[in-house]
């Protein structure tokens, strides 16, 4: 019986847990200590960006980001349904309206020709995501953004350490989204982050993840503080920042190693036929949030799932249904099959294969075979319930 292959492990190491003892035996400043200075000056660094505002979350990063930019009731937010579906809730979690565009069969991000149709006097914002850790067209849906002057807020939950044609992914837009969950690049269990080189936008999420505080020495003020807007707690912990720091120094690493696995995994499947692997297509660098294949029709990808899990390797759709075609949004929007073709092709044809930085070649080496089995099976399958000839 071979070991079991899940879709994600986390890499960590003895430096982690020195930072997480330290954040916890100083025995003090759990809710704002150094690590959160220090990773957010680090996530700055990195990125070349001005600023960096730590939250719980990368979903809260997003609801932050858009209350940063005054988006609210009466607003329409440009968004994908192929993703999580956090970047549409977020939208509705501030009280505006995502309109969902359809995607390119190329990125699987946005259409820019879509999204452009979509653009009505209501439009305050297009969040585009960078699906699988691969940019999307970003530089197109970034001039028409500017050409009708609205936000363009990106969703980069999944392509820290990716770029656009040379320029980083999350420095592109008015503002970025960064999720460090516990199988991103860079993970931290749960955490966010918002990045902006906006002075106005940064003090906005500073205040927002604090209750609207606008001083910044609560936890060593005798006062009970200064409160100059509505805010909320979504703040990181010191222990989260801790790991953090210590995942930032290697994340370059990581990076590597993802694409190493998946330059092996490519490798293996190139000979079989139906399976395309997403790639980054010449956009930029694929930093391999995911590894992502996509089956043609003659394909029962319920066969291939099945088969992986025979042999103890775990797969995932992502996603399928689109946001869009979920109970949640056809009870509040009408959405029904059929309204973004291309988004309902594609989220009927994918796969998600394990995918992390210490997947090892003969592990890489069991899951290319699977695959190349249960596409020879789902196959069969197809052929044998296809209508036969007459004659």
């Amino acid at each position: 019986m071979c070991d079991e292959i899940p879709l994600f492990e986390i890499p960590w190491d003895e430096n982690d847990v020195t930072n997480a003892v330290d954040s916890l035996t100083r025995g003090s400043y759990w809710a704002n200590g150094p690590y959160i200075e220090e990773f957010e000056r680090g996530l700055e660094e990195y990125l070349g960006i001005e600023h960096a505002i730590t939250v719980n979350s990368g979903t809260t990063a997003l609801v932050a980001a858009l209350t940063a930019h005054g988006i609210g009731e009466g607003d329409e937010v440009i968004v994908p349904s192929f993703t999580f579906i956090a970047t549409a809730n977020a939208v509705r979690l501030v009280g505006a309206r995502p309109v969902f565009a359809d995607i390119e069969r190329e990125t699987y991000g946005i259409d820019p020709e879509h999204a452009a149709t979509l653009i009505t006097d209501d439009t305050a914002a297009i969040v585009p995501v960078h699906p699988y850790g691969a940019p999307c067209e970003v530089g197109l849906l970034e001039d028409i953004a500017a050409d009708a002057d609205v936000a363009l807020i990106e969703d980069a939950a999944e392509a820290f350490g990716s770029d656009y044609r040379g320029r980083t992914l999350g420095t592109i837009g008015d503002s970025a989204a960064l999720s460090f969950c516990q199988n991103k690049v860079l993970p931290t269990g749960e955490g966010g982050a918002v990045v902006t080189d906006d002075d106005d936008v940064a003090r906005r999420l500073d205040r927002f993840r604090s209750h609207g505080r606008a001083s910044e020495d609560y936890f060593d003020s005798s006062d009970s503080g200064e409160y100059v807007s509505l805010g909320t707690n979504v703040r990181m912990s010191d222990l989260v920042a801790s790991i953090g720091c210590s995942q930032l120094e290697k994340v370059e690493d990581h990076i590597a190693n993802r694409r190493r696995v998946a330059t092996r995994l490519s490798e293996g499947l190139a000979d079989v036929d139906g399976v395309e692997p997403h790639t980054a297509g010449g956009r930029g660098r694929h930093v391999y949030q995911l590894y992502t294949v996509s089956f043609d029709e003659s394909v029962d990808r319920d066969v291939v799932i099945d088969t992986l899990s025979s042999r103890g390797i775990s797969s995932k759709i992502y996603w399928e249904p689109a946001v869009h075609l979920t109970q949640s949004y056809r009870d509040e929007y009408g959405y029904q099959p059929g309204s973004l073709p291309v988004t309902e092709e594609v989220a009927g044809r994918v796969l998600s294969l394990p995918m992390h930085p210490e997947l090892s070649a003969d592990q890489i080496d069991r899951i290319t075979s699977a695959v190349e089995t249960g596409v020879e099976r789902g196959r069969e399958v197809e052929t044998a319930d296809r209508p036969r000839p007459s004659n």
